[in-house]
């Protein structure tokens, strides 16, 4: 252990500024996480109407040409 002033101060930030650096990586890697699944949820709902809207129309179309 560093017995002078200098010594002592650097030694006591490096484990603070090490726990913050890797506390900012996995926030980091969270919110991109996130942000990647809510892209992902977003596509597949989006397929998702697209593909009820089509059905429903289908059945619409179906239904009016029988009654005609």
């Amino acid at each position: 252990m560093p017995t002078d002033f200098w010594g002592n101060a650097i030694y006591s930030v490096i484990p603070t500024i090490v726990f913050g650096v890797f506390f900012f990586f996995v926030i980091r890697a969270l919110f991109r996480a996130d942000r990647g699944e809510r892209t992902a949820y977003t596509k597949i709902e989006a397929e998702e109407r697209a593909r009820f809207e089509a059905e429903r129309a289908a059945r619409q179309q179906a239904a009016t040409s029988d009654k005609g």
